[in-house]
């Protein structure tokens, strides 16, 4: 599963605006000044997989061979340091709204995309925002993919 976190971590990293892209350790667990983390950024995470035996391959290790379906998540976080209301100053808004442009591009980069041999193309699942005290705005996005012979 590592040799596909790198891939799409690489495949986000070509994306100019993201500041940090890593796997989800629980960076944004911690708060104000503790987030090791440049804004935006975008973590990445298997949150689960489903396994079931395809067979025997002598030849490849190990030999009992699977198929998989794994959901990723990718969390894309910025700082919200401007007002989104509806009578806010217009270059305030637009600021405001960013994160959910920097999801769309990323979205639009890995939806449909196949990281690497012997997997399917991530399909987006789900989508949900995370409440926060801080200021900082996440957005989790959910993708799955089937990952073949493994």
């Amino acid at each position: 599963m590592d040799a596909l976190l790198k891939a799409i971590q690489n495949k986000i990293a070509e994306n100019a605006e993201i500041k940090y892209v890593d796997e989800n350790w629980g960076q944004l667990d911690l708060y104000g000044n503790e987030i090791p983390v440049k804004w935006p950024c975008t973590l990445i995470s298997l949150s689960s997989a489903v396994f079931s035996n395809i067979g025997t391959d002598p030849k490849a290790l190990p030999v009992n061979r699977q198929e998989a379906t794994a959901n990723i998540e990718i969390t894309v976080a910025k700082l919200k340091l401007t007002n989104s209301s509806f009578k806010a100053p217009m270059i305030q808004k637009l600021q405001s709204w960013e994160v959910w442009d920097i999801v769309q591009a990323i979205h639009n980069q890995l939806h449909g995309w196949n990281p690497i041999p012997g997997t399917g193309k991530l399909i987006r699942t789900g989508i949900s925002q995370v409440r926060r005290d801080d200021g900082v705005q996440e957005i989790r996005v959910m993708y799955s993919i089937g990952v073949h012979n493994c």
